[in-house]
Protein backbone atom coordinates (compact mmCIF):
# COMPACT_ATOMS: atom_id res chain seq x y z
CA UNK A 1 0.00 0.00 0.00
CA UNK A 2 1.65 3.25 -1.28
CA UNK A 3 1.27 6.53 0.79
CA UNK A 4 1.99 9.91 0.47
CA UNK A 5 4.38 11.49 2.96
CA UNK A 6 4.42 15.32 3.49
CA UNK A 7 6.90 17.74 5.12
CA UNK A 8 5.08 20.52 7.31
CA UNK A 9 5.80 22.79 4.67
CA UNK A 10 4.02 20.78 1.71
CA UNK A 11 1.21 19.88 3.86
CA UNK A 12 0.28 23.64 4.54
CA UNK A 13 0.41 24.33 0.68
CA UNK A 14 -2.03 21.31 0.47
CA UNK A 15 -4.46 22.49 2.58
CA UNK A 16 -4.18 26.51 3.41
CA UNK A 17 -2.96 26.09 6.66
CA UNK A 18 0.30 28.19 7.74
CA UNK A 19 2.81 26.18 8.94
CA UNK A 20 3.04 27.52 12.19
CA UNK A 21 -0.68 26.75 12.57
CA UNK A 22 -0.11 23.21 11.90
CA UNK A 23 3.16 23.05 14.56
CA UNK A 24 1.73 25.20 17.29
CA UNK A 25 -1.85 23.82 16.93
CA UNK A 26 -2.79 21.14 14.59
CA UNK A 27 0.23 18.75 15.97
CA UNK A 28 -0.74 16.72 18.60
CA UNK A 29 -4.34 17.67 19.04
CA UNK A 30 -5.86 17.15 15.37
CA UNK A 31 -3.17 15.33 13.95
CA UNK A 32 -2.03 12.38 16.07
CA UNK A 33 1.66 10.83 15.60
CA UNK A 34 1.05 7.23 14.70
CA UNK A 35 -2.07 7.79 13.04
CA UNK A 36 -1.35 11.47 11.07
CA UNK A 37 2.71 11.55 11.50
CA UNK A 38 5.57 10.01 12.42
CA UNK A 39 9.21 10.84 13.14
CA UNK A 40 10.96 8.66 10.25
CA UNK A 41 14.43 6.58 11.96
CA UNK A 42 13.51 8.71 15.34
CA UNK A 43 14.67 11.78 13.98
CA UNK A 44 13.07 15.18 14.65
CA UNK A 45 12.16 15.44 10.87
CA UNK A 46 8.22 14.76 10.66
CA UNK A 47 6.40 13.18 8.17
CA UNK A 48 2.94 13.65 7.55
CA UNK A 49 0.52 11.03 6.29
CA UNK A 50 -1.53 12.94 3.96
CA UNK A 51 -4.28 9.89 2.90
CA UNK A 52 -4.63 9.68 6.41
CA UNK A 53 -5.36 13.71 7.20
CA UNK A 54 -7.78 13.61 4.17
CA UNK A 55 -9.74 10.59 5.40
CA UNK A 56 -10.25 12.37 8.85
CA UNK A 57 -10.58 16.09 7.45
CA UNK A 58 -13.59 14.72 5.31
CA UNK A 59 -14.84 12.15 7.80
CA UNK A 60 -14.94 15.06 10.84
CA UNK A 61 -14.86 18.13 8.60
CA UNK A 62 -17.83 19.78 10.13
CA UNK A 63 -18.98 17.93 13.22
CA UNK A 64 -17.47 18.51 17.00
CA UNK A 65 -15.07 16.24 17.28
CA UNK A 66 -12.53 15.29 20.27
CA UNK A 67 -9.49 13.49 19.58
CA UNK A 68 -8.49 10.61 22.36
CA UNK A 69 -5.06 9.12 22.56
CA UNK A 70 -5.38 6.00 21.20
CA UNK A 71 -6.18 7.87 17.85
CA UNK A 72 -10.21 7.37 17.86
CA UNK A 73 -12.86 10.31 18.32
CA UNK A 74 -15.00 11.27 20.90
CA UNK A 75 -18.08 12.42 19.12
CA UNK A 76 -18.93 15.13 22.15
Amino acid sequence: MSQTYLTTEELAGVIKYDCRTIRERLKDSVLLEGVHYFRPFGGRKILYIWEAIERDMRMHGSAMAIPMANGEVCHG
